[in-house]
């Protein structure tokens, strides 16, 4: 008796809006993705609700979301799931926090500032840790401590802390920090200080030269507590592998007792080693005797971030040929029996330039039930079938046939 094997393929951020400069289309809608459409036409599609009412749009929700977890009994803030997945050793009574390197603008005082880039130009992980490594030396103390990451995204553990407001940095591009810099004392004065450590460091002096922008400050944001997720296989009761760049989906592996699976060359940017990812995906449950792979792919999100739908077709484009595709042929050359989802988490539209909570429309490829229809993958087509999932958490059962 055959087993079924599933994969999801999430494109972070990958829904957006019709823009005028694209005839009026979405970037999913205008990108040439001939694999998608080609399943569309044999699949399910839909609009699927990955973001509870009330709660912010984030991939931290939304993907808690998809993978089965519902964010309103789940999520205790973003940055302690990231924690999880560098090893940070929380206890109930720390707050963990996101601390991002960004770009700020160089006039004025500090409250003066321009927040001009949230990812220092998706600054490498080696050239992020010598200057989080510059921050630690001078900021840490009892009770506050630095964590490095992977390229902008690091962590502060704040013992005995709380959980505070603070600023999502991809919220406020463009604008004055001013008015959103930390209410608690200690936080602000780390983050002013870190611009006095940052803006004249070499490494931000060479990336100035390069035409790059400089990582000059630290930002902190996505206060959260010690996390508890159920195990995904005593859940579900599949084996499942994460394959992401992404320090956040791979805590949210860690938390779920899923194997994370490194890709050489993944990096969360635009040119990341997207084959890898898939066929890393593709041993998994072929070879290595898991049921359950996803894969996922930050690069539409940064590219919504930087505002430029040019590369966020580019994102996509690359997500149809060098994941989807080879994922489909292999599977299917397998003769096993599978179930490919393909969706994005939440909508990064190029307009905002950040996250909204609006719904995303998905795929559900079942190799046993092969379907006919004219449709195509976007979101206009996913609306106009008429099928809705109000509820994302409830996907996955249904992905998994419990449902």
């Amino acid at each position: 008796m055959k087993i079924m094997k599933y994969i999801v393929v999430l494109g972070d951020g990958m829904a957006d809006e019709p823009i005028a400069s694209l005839e009026g289309k979405t970037p999913l809608e205008y990108a040439k993705t001939p694999m998608m459409d080609a399943l569309a036409a044999q699949s399910e599609i839909g609009l699927l609700h990955t973001i509870p009412e009330g709660m912010k749009p984030g991939s931290d929700t939304a993907n808690l979301s998809v993978m089965g977890y519902d964010p309103e009994i789940y999520y205790s803030g973003r940055s302690p799931l990231e924690a999880l997945s560098i090893g940070v050793p929380m206890k109930d009574t720390d707050v963990a926090l996101r601390c991002n390197l960004v770009t700020l603008s160089e006039e004025g005082s500090y409250s003066e500032k321009i927040m001009i880039d949230h990812s220092s130009g998706e600054i490498s992980t080696e050239d992020a840790a010598v200057l989080l490594q510059a921050v630690q030396r001078e900021l840490e103390r009892d009770g506050y401590h630095f964590y490095v990451g992977t390229s902008y995204r690091h962590c502060l553990i704040w013992e005995n802390g709380r959980v505070v407001p603070l600023a999502q940095p991809h919220d406020i591009l463009t604008q004055c920090i001013g008015e959103y810099l930390p209410q608690d004392a200690v936080l602000r004065e780390m983050q002013e200080r870190s611009y006095e450590i940052l803006a004249e460091h070499p490494i931000n002096r060479e990336r100035r030269r390069q035409g790059k922008n400089p990582a000059n400050s630290c930002w902190f944001w996505g206060a959260g507590t010690k996390p508890a997720l159920t195990s995904f296989e005593e859940t579900f009761h599949k084996k499942g592998v994460m394959i992401s760049a992404v320090d956040l989906l791979k805590g949210i592996a860690v938390g779920a007792g899923m194997k994370n699976i490194a890709v050489e060359g993944a990096n969360g940017g635009l040119h990341t080693n997207y084959r890898g990812k898939a066929q890393a995906a593709v041993d998994a449950v072929l070879k290595d005797g898991y049921d359950f792979a996803y894969i996922h792919v930050e690069a539409p999100d940064e590219m919504g971030h930087q505002g430029s739908a040019e590369r966020k077709i580019q994102a996509v484009e690359y997500l149809d040929e060098q994941v989807i595709k080879p994922v489909y042929e292999q599977m299917t050359a397998s003769g096993e029996e599978f179930r490919l989802l393909v969706l994005p988490d939440h909508p990064t539209p190029i307009r905002v330039r950040t996250h909204t909570a609006d719904p995303v429309p998905y795929l559900l490829y079942d190799s046993t039930k092969l379907q006919e229809h004219s449709w195509k993958y976007n979101e206009r087509e996913a609306k106009a079938s008429g099928n809705y999932i109000a509820q994302g958490h409830k996907m996955m059962p249904y992905l998994l046939g419990m449902e």
